[in-house]
């Protein structure tokens, strides 16, 4: 049984034959490799076949590296096709499997520990076992052969979308670190100078605008916040600046104070934009897990795993602790009860869920993530077929309308609609109910209208009894005089239409923004003297005159009869009259 050594060089395949049949059995192997003459007496080279170029070499590695057997090396082992009994030393067992595998070959292939000694005395002594290789050559060769693979791998690599959501992640938390460190060290240095605008702004974006737009604490009262901070916010602040208690600060301070507010601006900017960057890409890459946890919770679980297929490959119980294992093994060496979730606590399902409850439905929906992860990572489309986002996104979003129902089972709250969809953030869309209503049919007694004139009153009986018998539906009742001059003042206080210059003049003229006399002037608030000068009217004063004009409308009014209640009291009248002569006639 001959024993041959396939050697894999970045020039090509060696085939050495060995002259000893039991090489791999002596004990003193790796202390006689050590010299290069006693390797040369050892393996004697039997055929080199070598690579053509440089994109040749990258293709033979690349299949070997994946347990291919490549046609080049085929013809190679052509050569001892004759042997009736062969045995092949090879680096690789994967290699060494599919040459096993090969029909129109008898080779038995080895490999294990014993042979790697080999393989290592092989590549320190390679220029003297092939004659015309040198040294300089062979190392030049397997550093662009190594930088060719590495350049492969990264191109085609399967987890390279997965890098950029593990990376946009991984920056999203960072960015909200040093948002915080940076908005806070702005509230601190700024509230030495004006220490009462931190307790009424909370938005820390809106805190620096502010400061990037006032400067020093002065300049609040003059300047116009409109476009930054509601009006309630922007009248609080400006009375807190002439009450305020601060230091003064240099132009120097101010200036550097300007620039983180600005650093803290730029960040808040571009934290938005990597969120809608990382959402984009979540809905791409993992539709299904996006529309069951979430883009943020996913993107933090395939961060966690490294990668989309590591995750995919998970079961629901790892997927559902994944996040909590220094808590997971605690529990298990102090024998307590171990954790419910982990990262998947943050998802939106969860968070709606109340005390026990949580657990049961973590385990749900871990249990469907993880189905809904083999789907995205699996379940590639056809080339012919392009799939929307909804339809790659369908199985996730039939799951998560399944868990809100048990959910709401579980609370005791009524069901979802049939119909009900679920949008990839995770809210809810009813479905449009359809109804029929009966027809009303027009009811022509509706037409009939009297007049209560002074012409009707001075007709004929015959005419009066008529009316009485047949009464009509609606009466029309005269209006007072008042009310329709009230309601001509009413069209008269209504405010005139101005242009864009008459705003600017009147505002100029009032001493305020042509913003906030627009929005006053609409509102009511600015009236205009006869001469055309504005005046504005105050909140104080507003309201005293609203009170003045409730106190006038809450005054006794005559109440207005209409018809049928004068013919009642009539009626009522006539009783009373028929029973005092019943009285005084059985007296």
């Amino acid at each position: 049984m001959s024993l041959f050594v396939l050697a894999e060089t970045p020039a090509g395949y060696g085939l050495f034959k060995s002259s000893d049949k039991k090489l791999f059995k002596n004990d003193d192997l790796a202390a006689e490799l050590g010299r290069p003459e006693k390797l040369v007496e050892m393996l004697k080279l039997k055929k080199f076949v070598k690579f053509d170029s440089a994109a040749m070499a990258l293709e033979e590695a690349a299949s070997l590296k994946e347990g291919k057997v490549p046609s080049l090396l085929t013809s190679l082992l052509d050569d001892i096709k004759s042997e009736k009994k062969a045995s092949l030393a090879v680096a690789d067992i994967k290699l060494g499997t599919a040459i096993s595998n090969l029909p129109q070959f008898n080779i038995t292939p080895v490999a294990g520990n014993n042979t790697m000694d080999v393989f290592r005395a092989i590549r320190e002594h390679l220029s003297s076992l092939i004659p015309g290789l040198v040294q300089e050559n062979i190392d030049r060769m397997s550093l662009g052969l190594s930088h060719s693979m590495s350049r492969h791998k990264l191109k085609f690599s399967a987890e390279k979308v997965d890098s950029m959501i593990i990376q946009a992640v991984k920056l999203l938390d960072d960015l909200d670190k040093e948002l915080n460190v940076y908005a806070m060290r702005t509230k601190e240095w700024y509230g030495w100078h004006f220490p009462e605008m931190a307790k009424i702004l909370n938005d820390n974006l809106a805190y620096a605008r502010v400061i990037l737009h006032v400067g020093m604490r002065q300049n609040v009262t003059d300047s116009d916040l409109s476009e930054i901070l509601p009006e309630e916010l922007e009248t609080a602040i400006k009375e807190a600046s002439e009450i305020s208690m601060g230091t003064e600060i240099t132009d120097e301070d101010l200036d550097n104070i300007k620039l983180l507010a600005d650093q803290v601006i730029v960040y808040s900017e571009y934290r938005t934009q990597l969120s809608s960057y990382l959402e984009s890409r979540m809905r791409a890459i993992a539709p299904n897990l996006t529309a069951l946890v979430g883009y943020l919770v996913g993107a933090r679980l395939i961060a966690h795993a490294g990668s989309l297929m590591n995750l995919a490959k998970s079961p629901g119980s790892t997927i559902q602790i994944l996040g909590a294992e220094k808590a997971l093994f605690r529990a298990l060496k102090t024998k307590h009860d171990t954790p419910k979730y982990g990262l998947i606590y943050h998802s939106s399902l969860i968070g709606q869920a109340t005390g026990r409850n949580k657990g049961k439905i973590a385990r749900m929906l871990s249990a469907k993530a993880a189905l809904g992860l083999r789907v995205d990572a699996l379940g590639l489309p056809d080339d012919d077929e392009e799939e929307d986002e909804e339809e790659r996104a369908m199985l996730g979003l039939s799951s998560r309308i399944k868990l809100e129902n048990h959910l709401r089972k579980l609370e005791g709250k009524p069901l979802l609609p049939k119909g009900t969809n679920v949008t990839p953030s995770g809210e809810l869309v009813g479905a449009g109910q359809f109804s029929l209503k009966e027809t009303r049919q027009y009811d022509n007694d509706m037409d009939g209208v009297t007049d209560t004139n002074g012409d009707v009153a001075a007709t004929n009986g015959k005419e009066k009894k008529s009316k009485k018998d047949k009464k009509p539906k609606i009466e029309v009742v005269e209006e007072d005089e008042e009310d329709s001059d009230s309601e001509s003042d009413s069209s008269n206080d209504a405010p005139k239409k101005l242009s864009e210059k008459d705003f600017e003049r009147l505002a100029e003229a009032a001493g305020i923004s042509v913003k906030k006399f627009k929005r006053k002037y609409e509102r009511g608030d600015i009236e205009l003297n006869p001469d055309g000068t504005p005046v504005v009217h105050s909140k104080k004063e507003l309201k005293k005159a609203r009170k003045a004009e409730e106190k006038a409308a809450a005054t006794p009014e005559k109440k207005k009869k209409r018809k049928h209640d004068e013919e009642a009291e009539v009626e009522s009248a006539r009783k009373e009259k028929k029973q005092k002569k019943k009285r005084h006639s059985e007296a």
